[in-house]
């Protein structure tokens, strides 16, 4: 138990350091996409290889449409939270992107046929209070380095990406968590692949050493390493422990945001930012009980 939890913990250590490295990456957000998913996705390959459990490519045959719908949403997921680094500072992207079991919460009626509680909706109304707060302290912020509203809009659209992620994941089976990963990385990297060759296309020319050292970092420690860490501790915890455990990874990035890049928060930041992980975090305890 206690290995399990020191792995889930560093997953979510390392999950919240991902600012730094993107944003010393001199590549377009698409490219750093399509790299971080080709870089992963040979890592897990080389996990599977060499783990004893055997992989279901029939199953993975059966999932394949939803497979690609969510691998097209993980690389749009990708994307638009890179893009939100770069317009906001971390903490407020960070914020914004955890939103993400807010969105699912208020899907899950559509999609899962779930009916929604008033504990949740009344959750739902604070996430979204609390994301008044951070909009309404960085309304006139776009001037300057920052584009604050255009950072957080990207982080709410990286936010229903991967609640489009978490919903989907939801109807494919017999498949475990990282056969599911590097299907979705694979056939991310496939499908933005042709985006980014056909639209901007791919430009290193602004590449130096230290930022191919970054990329390659964030492939194989921020997408391989870490899935690996976070899926192996998952079958040893329980689900309240894992839903606690997250919470380190915005946390983290928050605390980066502030130490290491010197971005302050307002005091209207960070009621914000309680209120949508307080938030996030009772409806995650309301599930676990349901």
């Amino acid at each position: 138990m206690f290995k399990s939890k020191l792995m889930n913990l560093s997953a979510m250590l390392i999950f919240g350091t991902i600012a730094l490295f993107v944003r010393n990456i001199n590549l377009t957000s698409p490219e750093i996409a399509v790299f971080r998913g080709v870089i992963g996705s040979i890592f897990l390959f080389g996990v599977i290889l060499f783990s004893k459990e055997k992989t279901s490519f029939q199953a993975m045959k059966k999932n394949l449409p939803i497979l690609t719908v969510s691998g097209l949403f993980v690389g749009g997921n990708w994307i638009f939270l890179f893009e939100a680094y770069k317009y906001t500072t971390v903490s407020i992207a960070t914020l914004s992107y955890y939103c993400a079991p807010i969105f699912v919460t208020i899907l899950a009626p559509a999609v899962l046929k779930e009916k929604i509680t008033l504990k949740k909706f009344l959750c739902v109304c604070l996430a979204m209070v609390g994301m008044l707060c951070i909009v309404g302290a960085n309304k006139n912020s776009s001037i300057g380095e920052y584009n604050h509203f255009l950072g957080i809009t990207y982080g709410l659209a990286a936010a229903i990406f991967y609640a489009g992620v978490i919903l989907l994941n939801k109807f494919i089976k017999g498949l475990g968590g990282v056969e599911t990963t590097v299907s979705q990385l694979v056939l991310a990297s496939l499908l933005l692949f042709p985006y980014v060759a056909f639209t901007t296309g791919f430009d290193f020319s602004k590449m130096t050493e230290i930022s191919w050292v970054y990329l390659i970092f964030l492939g194989v420690i921020h997408t391989g390493f870490a899935y690996v860490l976070y899926f192996s501790s998952l079958k040893n915890l329980k689900s309240n422990t894992i839903a606690v455990l997250s919470y380190i990874d915005p946390i983290t990035a928050v605390l980066i945001s502030s130490l290491f890049l010197g971005e302050k928060m307002t005091i209207f930041q960070v009621i914000g930012g309680i209120l949508i992980l307080g938030s996030t975090f009772i409806s995650e305890t309301l599930d676990k009980k349901d």
